[in-house]
C-alpha cells in the first residue's frame, strides 16, 4: 500500500471516529423542558441593537409574549443607530438606553452589552439576545430552567438557524457541526478548561452572580467573539456553562445570501477556529485534510471518509433543527467554502481592514 493510500485510510478513520463522537454529543446535548415551570427569578433581557429597526419589532413582540417569567425586564441598548432603532424599541414598550461610544480597547457589542447589564444588582438572571432572534413563548423560562436544573452559570441555547439561499445552506450548518464534532460536551460543561467552550451570543442566559464574578463584558471588551470569550471567563472563575439545544426555543436567519454571510464570517473566523490567525489556519488545514481529501482521493477508503462526514453532518442537523437532505451531501464543498472565508478573514486581520456595521474591528 502506498503512503498516499495509507494517509487516506488514516484520515477516513479520523472522520469515522469524529462522526461517532458527533452522534454521542447529540445524545448528551442538554435539552430544555418542553413545558418549563414558571420562574420567580428576576430576569433582565438585554438586546444590543445597532441599526436594527427592521428586525427589532419582531424580536420585542416575541419577548412581550413570554410566559412563565412574571418578573421580566427588557432593555434595548441603542448602539449608535441611525435608522430609528430607538423609536421602534420605545414604541414596543422596551426600556431604551443610548450607549456611550466604545472606549479604547472596547468593541461595539461588548460595550453595548456591558451598559445594558449595568445596575443589575436586583436581577437574578441576565439574558443577552440579538435583535434578529425570534423566541418561542416559553423560551426565557426554559433557559432559566436549564440553568437551575443543571447548576449552570451560563447556558447558550443554540437557536435554529434558518438557511435559505445555497450559500447559507452550504456554510451555516457548519457552526453546529463543528462543536458537535469536536467538543466533548460533558467535559466542557464543568469549571476550568476554558479552551473547551462553544457559545452563541444570539441567545445567552447567565446567572447575574456568575456574570459579575467573571468580570462581565468588561472582561471580554476587545473580543470579536465575545460570546465564547465570556463563557471562558465564566469557566476560569469557577463557573459552569455549556451550549444547549435551542432549536425549539429560538430561530434566526443570521445572514441573507453570500455577501452578508461572507462579511459576517470574515470579521471573526480568524479567531473562531484556533483562537488566533495561525491557529485557525492550522485548524482549517486539518478540516480539509479530514473531510475534503478522502472524497477527492476516491476509492473505498475515500468513500468511507466521505460517508462518515455526511453522517456526522446528518445527525447534527437532525438534532439541532437543521435541514438534513440533500444538504449534508455537499459537506466537503461546505468545508472548502469555510476555508476560503477563513483565508480572507486572516488576510483582513493582518491588513487591519476588517469592519462590521460601519466600525473597524481592532480587537
Amino acid at each position: 500500500m502506498t503512503p498516499g493510500r495509507r494517509a487516506v485510510r488514516a484520515l477516513s478513520g479520523v472522520s469515522v471516529v469524529l462522526a461517532a463522537h458527533a452522534a454521542l454529543n447529540t445524545r448528551l446535548l442538554r435539552t430544555p423542558p418542553a413545558d418549563p415551570p414558571a420562574t420567580t427569578a428576576r430576569v433582565r433581557v438585554v438586546v444590543p441593537a445597532r441599526d436594527e429597526a427592521h428586525q427589532l419589532g419582531g424580536c420585542l413582540d416575541a419577548l412581550a409574549a413570554q410566559t412563565g417569567v412574571p418578573r421580566l425586564e427588557v432593555v434595548v441598548v441603542d448602539d449608535g443607530s441611525t435608522d430609528g432603532t430607538a423609536d421602534v424599541a420605545a414604541a414596543h414598550g422596551a426600556r431604551v438606553l443610548t450607549a456611550t461610544p466604545p472606549g479604547r480597547g472596547w468593541l461595539g457589542k461588548p460595550n453595548a452589552c456591558a451598559q445594558g447589564a449595568a445596575d443589575a444588582r436586583e436581577v437574578d438572571v441576565l439574558v443577552f439576545l440579538d435583535a434578529d432572534v425570534r423566541l418561542a413563548p416559553r423560551a426565557v423560562a426554559a433557559a432559566v430552567a436549564l440553568l437551575e436544573a443543571h447548576d449552570l452559570d451560563l447556558v447558550s441555547p443554540w437557536p435554529r438557524q434558518l438557511a435559505l439561499t445555497p450559500a447559507e445552506r452550504l456554510v451555516q450548518p457548519l457552526q453546529q457541526w463543528l462543536w458537535a464534532t469536536t467538543l466533548p460536551l460533558r467535559l466542557a460543561e464543568g469549571p476550568g478548561r476554558p479552551s473547551m467552550a462553544a457559545a452563541n451570543g444570539q441567545f445567552l442566559a447567565l446567572r447575574r452572580a456568575g456574570y459579575e464574578r467573571a468580570g462581565g463584558h468588561g472582561a471580554v471588551r476587545g473580543e470579536v467573539l465575545e460570546d465564547i470569550a465570556l463563557l471562558r471567563a465564566v469557566k476560569r472563575t469557577g463557573g459552569r456553562g455549556v451550549v444547549a439545544d435551542g432549536s425549539r426555543l429560538a430561530a434566526t436567519r443570521m445572514y441573507a445570501g453570500w455577501a452578508e454571510l461572507a462579511a459576517g464570517y470574515e470579521k471573526s473566523l480568524w479567531s473562531a477556529l484556533g483562537g488566533s490567525p495561525a491557529g485557525s489556519l492550522a485548524a482549517g488545514a486539518l478540516l480539509s485534510a479530514v473531510w475534503v481529501l478522502p472524497p477527492l482521493a476516491g476509492g473505498r477508503a475515500g468513500l468511507v471518509g466521505y460517508a462518515a462526514g455526511v453522517a456526522g453532518r446528518a445527525v447534527t442537523a437532525a438534532r439541532t433543527g437543521g435541514r438534513v437532505w440533500p444538504d449534508v451531501l455537499t459537506h466537503p464543498l461546505g468545508v472548502l467554502a469555510l476555508d476560503l472565508l477563513l483565508v480572507r478573514s486572516v488576510l483582513g486581520r493582518s491588513r487591519g481592514t476588517l469592519r462590521w456595521r460601519g466600525r473597524t474591528l481592532t480587537g
